[in-house]
């Protein structure tokens, strides 16, 4: 299967030097049928903070959209569990964030492994819509194989996500079925969390919002607007502004 050039998993080894001692770790994930290109950059700027970082390409990914059709969230979280522990093997603490599905798997290893996850970073998370098509997917998904992409949600002109120009069935209807199981264990996402939200979605709607900030364990959580982007915020207006906020972040909680 050919990999886009762009999906090429991201990864940068710990400059303890540059981070008071400790050896720092971040673990970034993308969206569904995103590929690395649309968190590289977010990446690259804690990267040069000091801070070991990965971004793994999850599978189904940067190839086609029907390979990520025969794929189910068990296998994105399974690659994002492998990256989260080679990491931890190499660190004294590690800070899991996400963009959209990205969001909700990092929130799911937060809440497998409180003890291990120092802080929470997501961008636009999705684990909730208010869609009421999405109640038909267990049957369109035998019916139809894919509907129009999403990608590309982003307002700064000239810049492309490299997403899918299609969205798989089967593969997001398995990404939502993920969702009831998640949101039941938010109360077991201790880390400080930190939560940007574009003011303009078009791809996930404001039904996330209050299920997270509401039920998660956590009693550090702060959500910060973004009134200059939409859903792809990571490459979008407001890109710099998350950047430094989350190397902040990831300084406060790690020292901690």
């Amino acid at each position: 299967m050919t990999v886009h050039p762009l999906a090429t998993p991201y990864s940068a080894p710990a400059q303890p030097a540059l981070t008071g001692g400790r050896r720092v770790g971040v673990l970034l994930s993308h969206g569904f049928t995103g590929q690395p290109a649309s968190i590289r950059p977010w990446g690259e700027a804690l990267a040069e903070q000091g801070y070991a970082v990965e971004v793994p390409r999850l599978p189904g990914h940067g190839t086609t959209w029907e390979e990520l059709n025969t794929l189910t969230w068990a296998d994105w979280y399974g690659e994002l569990s492998a990256a989260f522990e080679r990491l931890r093997a190499d660190t004294d603490a590690v800070v899991v964030g996400g963009l959209s599905m990205g969001g909700a798997l990092v929130l799911r290893l937060a809440a497998d492994r409180p003890a291990d996850v120092a802080g929470v970073v997501v961008v636009n998370p999705a684990v909730a819509t208010k869609r009421l098509d999405v109640k038909l997917l267990p049957v369109l998904k035998h019916l139809v194989k894919s509907f129009p992409g999403i990608a590309n949600d982003i307002k700064k002109a000239g810049v492309e996500e490299h997403g899918y120009t299609r969205t798989p069935l089967k593969a997001i209807h398995s990404m939502m079925q993920a969702w009831p199981g998640l949101i039941e264990d938010l109360s077991k996402v201790t880390a400080p969390l930190l939560y940007f939200r574009s003011t303009e979605d078009h791809v996930v709607d404001e039904a996330s919002e209050p299920i997270i900030t509401g039920k998660v364990g956590s009693t550090d959580v702060t959500v910060v607007r973004l009134e200059d982007s939409y859903h792809v915020a990571t490459l979008d207006n407001d890109a710099e502004q998350i950047y430094a906020e989350t190397a902040a972040f990831v300084a406060r909680v790690a020292r901690a």
